[in-house]
């Protein structure tokens, strides 16, 4: 298989060596290019500090030795001086104890001259000294720094021993110090980048093959999303994210078959259920066409029986769309309080206005003030079915019975009739859809008005169920919970 330039692997692999190539580059300038300006940056902050904790115990008694140790622990040069530029302390990392210079004649005279001078030499000034003086002595500041390529000089005015004499206080360090340390660096830095550029790239290779194998596994099941061969192996436990997204295939999978079975199923049954009617109406527009339409009677049956062809076929395809819409819905419907005495008892109305002229009597027991949450118009929909249902199968008396009433804390709507009833092994399998044994002298429509009772109750977190006794009748019942 030719691969794809442009695949999640090869982008993973692309981005992981881009981001070793940065890394490695800053890397590089940080300790190659920039080592020196960052170091030299330091030792001048370093050089400032220690002259201001020098400067802060420049009066203590134990200056000196303090002198010394902040000197080693720094590798720095101290020198104090008077303002003239002769010294009065000087240390460096290398040599500590200085004694303080005592010019008094009693002192020298029980030490003896020669002694004395070998005791109290100091160590020289430093060539760039008197530059420095005259920079401290002509700055605003009391202080002032000079620096070249390899030196720092820093240094101000500060009281030393208690003398009421300002005392120049100067130090210096090195700043090339780092030069053989960076070529140290660089040479390691090589071998480093080396062994991580292929350390980096295997471990590359090994992350995005990791990565991309649960997506192409993912990838090829989307492909075959619903088919009847989707069964491809995904191993959990990779990540999260792609866990969820596994489940999530399978469930839209599962949804997929579910409405491909749907929709072979709905159209050969509507196939069939179709025919019949079109079959009707087709047949008896031809006889008044050839035969009936000089005979002004017959003509009116005819066209009556086209009429009410016509309408059984209108409920079958709003049966159908109906169904179709609760089947394929994701959405849930919007749930609100629905007040159920009146939802039963504008159906009931619109029913015994239709067909009370026949002879049709609706005997009715409907509670108030029942109230559940749900959907008004699908709830609706569904007293309708059970009402035609019994309509559609009353017995010879024409009675049906509405019921709206409350059972520990359920609500539930029951609908009757005293047709001819419905066998026991029966009662489970009529609210299954284009269940039509029941239908009878041709008074049925679809098979799809109690599924979708069923449907809607089940929505509402409800149950239907129903009670019969052959030659005796029906009681249809929808349970609710109340709010």
């Amino acid at each position: 298989m030719k691969r794809k330039t442009n695949s999640f692997r090869i982008k993973l692999l692309s981005y992981f060596v881009f981001f070793t190539v940065v890394i490695f580059t800053v890397l590089w300038l940080l300790q190659t290019v920039f080592l020196q300006k960052f170091y030299n940056s330091m030792i001048i902050r370093n050089t400032v500090r220690v002259a201001d904790k020098i400067g802060a115990e420049s009066n203590n008694t134990d200056i000196r030795s303090y002198i010394d140790d902040i000197s080693r622990n720094n590798s720095i040069l101290v020198f104090v001086t008077d303002t003239s530029g002769n010294i009065l302390y000087s240390s460096d990392e290398y040599k500590k104890g200085h004694k303080f210079r005592d010019d008094r004649d009693d002192f020298r005279g029980s030490e003896g001259g020669n002694d004395m001078e070998m005791r109290f030499r100091y160590r020289e000034l430093p060539d760039n000294y008197s530059e420095f003086l005259k920079a401290v002595n002509s700055s605003d500041s009391g202080e002032a720094e000079i620096q070249t390529n390899d030196l720092y000089v820093y240094g101000r005015f500060i009281d030393f021993c208690g003398s009421d004499e300002k005392a120049v206080l100067y130090i210096g360090t090195t700043l090339n110090a780092v030069g053989s340390t960076a070529r140290i660096i660089r040479v390691q830095l090589i071998w480093v980048t080396l062994l991580s550029i292929i350390i980096g790239f295997v471990l590359a290779l090994f992350m995005s093959r990791s990565f991309s194998r649960p997506i192409s596994q993912l990838n090829e099941k989307a492909h075959r999303l619903g088919g009847a061969d989707d069964d491809v192996n995904y191993n959990e436990g990779f990540c999260t994210e792609l866990d969820e997204l596994n489940r999530t295939l399978d469930t839209t999978s599962e949804k997929l078959k579910k409405n491909k079975e749907f929709q072979n199923e709905l159209l050969a049954n509507v196939s069939h259920d179709l025919r019949t009617p079109l079959t009707m109406i087709k047949g008896y527009a031809e006889m008044i066409r050839d035969i009936s339409r000089e005979d002004e009677k017959q003509c009116a049956e005819d066209v009556a029986v086209i009429v009410e062809e016509a309408d059984r076929l209108t409920a079958l395809v709003n049966e159908i769309l109906e169904y179709s819409e609760l089947q394929m819905s994701d959405s849930e419907p919007v749930m609100n309080d629905v007040d159920l005495c009146e939802t039963v008892s504008s159906v009931a109305d619109s029913f015994e206005k239709l067909y009370s002229k026949d002879g049709y009597v609706f005997e009715r027991s409907i509670a108030e003030n029942v109230h559940v949450k749900g959907n008004a118009s699908r709830l609706r929909r569904a007293v309708y079915n059970l009402l035609d249902n019994a309509v559609r199968h009353a017995g010879e008396d024409k009675w049906t019975g509405v019921t709206l009433r409350t059972d520990s804390g359920k609500a539930i709507i029951e609908i009757s009739d005293h047709g001819n009833g419905i066998a026991a092994d029966e009662l489970e399998r009529i609210w299954d859809r284009y269940y039509t044994k029941r239908q009878r002298s041709g008074k049925g429509v679809s098979g799809l008005g109690l599924a979708i009772v069923k449907q809607t109750a089940s929505m509402h977190n409800g149950s239907c169920s129903a009670e019969s006794e052959q030659g005796k009748g029906s009681t249809f019942r929808i349970e609710l919970d109340m709010k």
